[in-house]
């Protein structure tokens, strides 16, 4: 079968996404059983799932209470330092008092990651570390079916009420008697969601019909996420929430019995970052207040907190003892006893927690890696002839497909799968699906094992035959390939250090700027050195080149046959870079490297320096408004002017309009203001202006489509076409614009400005084919995607982008806008590369599918090595904190890209490609 080159990397791709979900699927544990929530809505079970096996319930009656009423008061965000630091004491005296009198015992609570609202919930009712996949469905919570404090009081007869975050609705379905749940996923709501909680507590107070009582408040998590943690709304948040407290527990103590106390519990799912978000492990996300506040703690003391004491007194004896000179054999015993206690306690936790968290499903993990595995070896094999002069090739699929082997390896696989099924002790995804499912899976196996045994076969056939000219060798490195292959390996190497993977922007940073100091000699050589050559050599020389292209079908060929060589591309680009624009062009990679300087001093991002203030924590303070007022404004200007060039005359409108919709909208949460605003001015939501901006982007979108579809189907004319790539990218840039925060629209303006110089000055100049700009695109989507302030950790998730211009929680809207703004960078750069390549009417029309065929390489090759290194690495101490959040972000990005590659493929209309032998 006869494939284009991007067809066949899209298809490649489209597979190894298909790999990389079920690697992910048996990667992440799922060690609480839930349900759908389609069979939720049915009568709950009896009982939960029964225990594990080696587990033995203790079950024998249900004891006596040791509390009248427990009311739990859920703060959403909750760090520690909210509560016991100057904070607490400054906005929740109440609360402070209370820990400080000694009628409360108070913890500081270490929650593990992910610290996302669900996981953490289900932490907090069953008592276990949830799996790391529950991040994933954290916006589409299914019924919890393990054994679990509200079924077990649920089933005591207990009445429970709750009002608040519906995902405990959703996690606990006709459980409570009563219920009022809110949306969680609203973000720049931070009012409405708690008074909706607090209009019931007034009247619940009152009443006696109700044993236990759950308040879920989010505001202060809105809050954070919108603001961050040091923003001005903090304060009074915390005030609200100290006065809520206060409330209860005074309720709570005047209906208190002598025989029964009542209990308030205090406690937050998670903390959050310096940025406001969580999801992540550092210490202001997993640090959360813990409170148990009861008159009974005056009189009784907890069990457990006795067992702590009588240690913590044995070990002071032990030092006591040691201060005081004691050598003898009493000291030895007894610090022996001691070391011997804490090991065991901490063998026994540990031994615990690691069954519990580190089930990995094996097999679905196997099965991913060989197909993922399968498809960077097809994709390397290919790149011979996915790079030639046609960028299509005969697929050997047929043959392999009907022949024995690929039976033979259909029927082991098969054999193999139900050994393993059978087998396997714990519970396995792959062999839940069902037989044709699993069917299907082994014969793509077997298809994708025949068609590379096929590939290699030919290609050691077409080794023997003689070449056409031997005298002359196809082979010509320049500096910018060593670079290539060097850098794609060393960061693939990078990835097996977790120090690697937390500080990754510096790699990405380090090779652009390596990649703009290789440019300068080859920009020199064009400008200076060329004009001192033999124009006779040039000439010779030039003829060698175009021989090899003429006779070498394997070379990466997209531009005139004359730009071939080193020398020949100087030679034909020196009369084209006169004037000012030469030195314009030998001072464009020192430009660049002083943008790249700028925005690394914008966002400070990774872990070592993650704390250390930027310029955009200075920007954001609310002391600085005027100032990121000013930047913002000047910055939408830049995006305008760098943005319409090639935009008709309706879209330039558009974007004119849509630009002045987004300063607009800032302004109306509060983030910018206008010049003639001097007073305070009322903070909405922004939902009016935000569409405003929607219907533009939309439209540009739309005007860009119809552009592009008049090209594919009444006319194949490459301008109109061209027109419309480049609206459609415009649109896109209109949508990021809306999307990041006003102190990152520089980010943007210097990716418009690097894309435009480099177009101008570097990549037409130079001639580079279409294999190495776009690499280059790669590298600097890459690298926009940590000056954005991404990191590999989730707290940098910026979930606030998935809200905006939304009054209620849409999951799918929520979903697409999130990894937008998230992944804005890379696609940009992508969309860029192919719009680029699209005008350039001077390439061979192969240019496409070389883009998108060297696209979907760069990003099978770290992907496929990461998943070998971190099924290695799967005991690693930095699993889950380090580890695991780089296998999601490389998981979304498999998927981005294979539907950039999509969109590759449709623009790539030329179905055959015309070359003279």
């Amino acid at each position: 079968m006869r494939l284009r080159s991007g067809v066949f990397a899209s298809s490649c791709l489209l597979v190894q996404a298909l790999g990389v979900a079920l690697f992910l699927r048996g990667f992440f544990p799922v060690p609480v059983r839930s349900v759908p929530r389609r069979e939720a809505r049915a009568d709950p079970p009896a009982e939960p799932a029964p225990p594990g096996p080696g587990m033995v319930s203790n079950w024998t009656k249900i004891p006596p209470p040791l509390f009248r009423k427990v009311v739990i008061v859920l703060i959403d965000a909750l760090r520690d330092d909210f509560v016991f630091g100057s904070k607490g004491k400054q906005f929740m005296p109440y609360t402070t008092q209370v820990v400080e009198r000694g009628t409360s015992y108070s913890f500081i609570a270490e929650a593990k990651p992910p610290t996302v609202t669900m996981p953490r919930i289900k932490a907090l009712m069953t008592g276990s570390i949830p799996g790391f996949i529950d991040v994933v469905v954290n916006l589409n919570s299914p019924a919890l079916l393990d054994d679990n404090l509200i079924w077990q009081a649920k089933t005591a007869g207990k009445r429970i009420i709750f009002y608040g975050d519906d995902t405990w609705v959703k996690l606990f379905p006709k459980h409570f008697v009563e219920y009022d749940g809110t949306t969680s996923f609203f973000v720049s709501d931070f009012t409405e969601v708690d008074d909706n909680v607090t209009r019931h507590l007034d009247r619940v107070l009152k009443r006696e019909d109700w044993d236990i009582l759950i308040l879920h408040y989010l505001g202060l998590d809105h809050i954070g996420h919108m603001t961050g943690p040091n923003s001005p709304l903090v304060g009074p948040k915390l005030r609200e929430m100290d006065n809520i407290l206060k409330k209860i527990h005074i309720s709570l103590l005047s209906k208190e019995e002598v025989s029964l106390p009542n209990l308030l519990v205090v406690c937050g799912d998670h903390g959050m970052s310096e940025t406001g978000s969580h999801g992540g492990s550092s210490e202001g996300e997993v640090h959360t207040p813990l409170l148990f506040i009861s008159s009974a703690f005056e009189k009784r003391n907890d069990p457990g907190y006795e067992q702590f004491k009588i240690a913590e007194k044995s070990h002071g004896n032990w030092i006591k003892l040691y201060l005081e000179g004691n050598n003898s054999e009493i000291l030895l015993n007894l610090g022996k006893k001691v070391l011997k206690q804490y090991l065991e306690a901490l063998k026994t936790l540990s031994s615990s927690l690691s069954k519990q968290v580190a089930q990995y499903d094996m097999y679905s993990m196997m099965v991913g890696t060989v197909i993922i595995m399968e498809v960077l070896l097809l994709l390397l094999l290919s790149v011979p002839k996915a790079l030639s002069k046609r960028a299509e090739f005969e697929v050997p699929l047929s043959p392999p497909l009907f022949s024995l082997l690929f039976y033979l390896m259909c029927l082991m696989l098969c054999a193999v799968h139900v050994i393993v099924c059978t087998s396997a002790e714990s519970l396995c995804y792959f062999c839940s699906m069902s037989w044709l499912t699993a069917v299907g899976v082994m014969m793509l196996i077997s298809a994708l094992m025949c068609g590379i045994l096929s590939t290699i076969a030919k290609i050691f056939e077409n080794s023997r035959l003689p070449l056409k000219n031997p005298t002359v060798s196809s082979s010509n490195w320049s500096e910018i390939d060593v670079l290539i292959l060097a850098g794609t390996i060393g960061h693939v190497l990078s990835l097996g250090a977790s120090s690697f993977i937390e500080e990754e922007h510096q790699t990405w940073y380090f090779l652009i700027n390596t990649l703009c100091l290789v440019l300068c000699p080859e920009l020199c050589r064009n400008n200076f050195l060329l004009k001192e050559c033999d124009p006779q050599h040039n000439t010779n020389v030039r003829q060698n080149f175009e021989s090899i292209g003429e006779t070498s079908e394997c070379k990466n060929i997209d531009i005139p046959p004359a730009s071939n060589s080193k020398l020949g591309k100087a030679t034909s680009s020196s009369e084209f870079i006169k004037g000012s624009d030469k030195w314009m062009s030998l001072a464009t990679p020192w430009m660049i490297l002083i943008c790249c300087r700028l925005l690394r001093s914008l966002n400070q991002t990774g872990v070592q320096w993650a704390h250390r203030p930027d310029f955009g924590h200075w920007l954001t303070s609310s002391e600085h408004k005027s100032e990121l007022s000013f930047l913002a404004a000047v910055s939408l200007l830049m995006i305008f002017f760098l943005v319409q060039r090639r935009c008709s005359v309706v879209s330039k409108i558009a974007m004119a309009l849509g630009l002045l919709g987004v300063y607009s909208y800032r302004a109306a949460i509060g983030n910018v203001i206008f010049p003639w605003q001097h007073g305070g001015k009322d903070i909405s939501k922004g939902i009016t202006e935000a569409r405003f901006v929607y219907v533009f982007v939309l439209g540009i979108i739309f005007t860009g489509t119809k552009d592009l579809l008049k090209s594919q189907v009444i006319s194949a004319d490459s301008s109109t076409k061209s027109t419309g790539l480049w609206e459609v990218y415009s649109g896109l840039v209109l949508l990021a614009a809306l999307l990041f925060r006003p102190h990152n629209l520089p980010v943007l303006v210097f990716c418009l400005l690097i894309q435009t110089m480099m177009t101008k000055y570097i990549w037409i100049p130079l001639k580079f084919d279409a294999a190495q700009s776009a690499i280059m695109h790669y590298w600097f989507g890459q690298a926009f995607f940590y000056f954005q302030g991404n990191s590999n950790s989730i707290a940098t998730v910026d979930i606030s982008a998935g809200f905006v211009g939304l009054d209620s929680y849409m999951e799918l809207p929520a979903i697409f806008l999130t990894a937008f703004a998230t992944y804005a960078g890379p696609f940009l750069w992508a969309i860029h590369l192919l719009c680029y390549l699209s005008s350039e009417v001077s390439r061979n029309s192969a240019a496409v599918g070389h883009g998108c065929f060297c696209y979907a390489l760069m990003r099978s090759i770290p992907v496929a090595i990461y998943v070998v290194l971190v099924t290695g690495l799967r005991y690693h101490l930095f699993i889950w904190s380090v580890f695991s959040p780089k296998l999601l972000y490389e998981g979304v990005h498999v998927f981005i890209t294979a539907a950039v590659c999509l969109f590759f493929t449709a623009m790539d209309q030329n179905r055959s490609y015309k070359v003279q032998d």
